[in-house]
């Protein structure tokens, strides 16, 4: 299967890059695993930093990707999304227990996934507001 990466001239990525450097003081850095890069793994979370909870359930699930790719490497951990608010001098921070569930919940993902590459042609592309700073919109616009 062919992998799409992250668009790296994106402004919101290299946003969550300043983010990942300054809340990653304490020595854990960031960790790759496969194609996929978690922002920190503790012996407890999979964390992941953003600047904004604007599309919050996007975040959930790439997080429940992490530690769906973890647990089949034999790694169990929970994930914890820390939101860096702009003006707000507290993060916001969101916790996902680890389940059976997620496994079931990714798998059907991927299948769907799937399912769309193998299409003839793609279908119909749906524009909303938060494509504009989505750092995969280049993809739709071809």
């Amino acid at each position: 299967m062919k992998k799409i990466n992250l668009e790296d001239n994106s402004e919101e990525v290299r946003i969550g890059r300043v983010l990942h450097e300054n809340k990653n003081d304490s020595g854990n850095s960031e960790v790759s695993i496969e194609n996929i890069k978690a922002d920190k793994i503790t012996n407890k979370y999979v964390v992941e930093y953003k600047k904004s909870d604007a599309d919050l359930q996007a975040t959930i699930m790439q997080v429940k990707y992490y530690m769906y790719i973890l647990k089949q490497k034999g790694i169990e951990r929970d994930g914890k999304i820390e939101v860096f608010e702009k003006n707000k001098q507290k993060s916001k921070i969101h916790y996902i227990k680890n389940n059976d569930t997620i496994t079931t919940e990714i798998e059907k993902i991927k299948k769907e996934i799937e399912n769309l590459y193998n299409m003839q042609s793609p279908p119909n592309q749906q524009q909303e507001s938060k494509c504009k700073k989505c750092a995969y919109n280049d993809y739709c616009n071809l």
